[in-house]
């Protein structure tokens, strides 16, 4: 089901499809017609420590660009750092080496993303330690802070666009504890993901999107249950797509829009069409409801 002309673009996050070589999951999307991926660079996908990344990427550009796909990287991983905790270390990890190392991964991501011509590069904060002082101007909050800023700068450097996502759980877990940081680190743009509105915070999915519409540096749109931190496809969830999908065309948002279904790698061969589907759908739905011009801040 091809695109309207003035419609939105999507993108498929990679860990939903690790039971895919990256180049046959590439083919999927193209073949589905997404107008680019979300690359959660990862063991599954572009290892960044593996030998001669370099190449790799350069290899994976011209792929990119032969599919006509767009992309944005993501930095997610599980256990790439650390194989035996998830997500660790952070940003706010209490040990410097460990805060030193995913800053300097979060660096590398930017690298990769500058050498494809991404987007953005997307990160988050971390699960705060047992015991951190997470107040504001607390311990956990100064070490965000100048790793967030260390980010931005060095994203700059490459022509990158930074782009910082809050998480159910985390350190800043809404779109309040991201203008808190925003407005500490100047250039830092919002990773929206619609589906922690139903999750975390005081937003609706659409409102996040009115009230941020110039904040948006990346995208996600999967569907959840009201409550729960669970990804799941269009329509499995209690989101209102052509709600949120209307008001990204509203505010004339051109980035991609991802989705993120990483418990689905099992059925990818018939989900990721059946999702864009969904999702192209959802959007002529939504597309007669888009808000008044003075609901878009």
């Amino acid at each position: 089901m091809s695109a309207p002309a003035d419609g939105l673009r999507y993108a498929y996050n990679t860990n939903g499809l690790t039971s895919h070589r990256l180049t046959d999951a590439l083919a999927l999307l193209a073949d589905s017609g997404y107008d680019g991926v979300a690359l959660t660079v990862d063991v599954a996908h572009h290892d960044p420590f593996a030998p001669r990344l370099a190449a790799r990427t350069a290899a994976l550009a011209r792929r990119l660009d032969r599919l006509g796909l767009g992309s944005t990287v993501e930095t997610g991983a599980r256990f790439l750092l650390d194989p035996r905790r998830k997500h660790e270390p952070t940003l706010i990890s209490p040990d410097p080496a460990g805060r030193a190392r995913r800053l300097a991964f979060l660096r590398l991501c930017a690298d990769i993303a500058a050498d494809l011509g991404s987007e953005a590069v997307s990160f988050w904060a971390g699960v705060p330690a047992p015991g951190t002082d997470t107040s504001p101007g607390g311990t956990a909050w100064r070490h965000l802070v100048d790793g967030v800023r260390a980010v931005v700068a060095y994203a700059a450097e490459r022509g990158v666009t930074a782009a910082f996502e809050p998480e159910p759980g985390m350190l800043v877990e809404d779109c309040a504890g991201w203008s808190r940081l925003a407005a500490l680190v100047p250039g830092l743009r919002l990773a929206l993901d619609t589906g922690h509105c139903l999750v975390a915070g005081g937003l609706t999915p659409r409102q996040a999107v009115l009230d941020h519409a110039r904040d948006l540096g990346a995208v996600a749109v999967e569907d959840m249950p009201y409550g729960r931190h669970e990804h799941r496809a269009p329509g499995e969830g209690d989101m209102d797509l052509p709600a949120v999908l209307g008001a990204l065309r509203a505010v004339r948002y051109r980035g991609l829009v991802s989705l993120e279904l990483s418990r689905d790698a099992h059925r990818a061969d018939v989900l990721v069409p059946a999702a864009l589907e969904a999702l192209r759908n959802a959007e002529r739905a939504g597309a007669g409801g888009a808000p008044e011009p003075e609901e878009v801040r």
